[in-house]
């Protein structure tokens, strides 16, 4: 199974692999929401929807069923 943007845990931070541009907004996709910008889970808001995040420097909201759709790679901090 691949890691999604809905898998973070408040802190962590990945590398977008892939989007489904299917099933992610154009807005999203317009605001860095690509493939090789690092992303960063800032907050959750209560029941865990949406996620409030850091795409290489710019802040957004994205519900989770969104989120399920962009593959991420997680760092490893050694």
């Amino acid at each position: 199974m691949k890691d999604t943007l809905a898998h973070l845990k408040r802190g962590e931070t990945a590398v977008i692999a892939d989007v489904s541009s299917v099933h992610v907004p154009l807005k999203l996709l317009e605001m860095g929401c690509l493939p090789g910008n690092s992303v960063e889970l800032v907050q959750l808001a209560p029941f865990k929807d949406p996620m409030y995040l850091n795409i290489n420097g710019s802040y957004l909201a994205i519900r989770k069923e969104t989120a399920l759709h962009i593959i991420i790679e997680k760092e490893v901090h050694e």
